[in-house]
């Protein structure tokens, strides 16, 4: 099984980030920021316009810049094809 990263940007200083996704949905992404004993776990929930993500992390705003509706088909996408031959 292949470890899915995201980019997410941190509002502060506009950096950038590639974080590792522990659990992906339409209602929520749950992400692991930073590495080994020093990662720290962050739930990113739809903004309220519905065009992003948005979570904090030791009092850091992450924005992820997809919306639901693009998370969901990347969900769908990423499912195996069920279709018998």
């Amino acid at each position: 099984m292949q470890n899915e990263m995201i980019t997410v940007r941190a509002t502060e200083n506009e950096q950038t980030l590639d974080v590792l996704v522990y659990s992906k949905s339409e209602r929520k992404i749950e992400v692991m920021v930073g590495e080994g004993i020093h990662s720290i776990k962050c739930t990113l929930t739809p903004t309220a316009n519905g065009c992003a993500y948005a979570g904090d992390v030791m009092g850091r705003e992450l924005v992820y810049e997809r919306s639901p509706e693009q998370v969901h088909e990347d969900i769908e996408s990423a499912k195996p094809s069920t279709r018998q031959r």
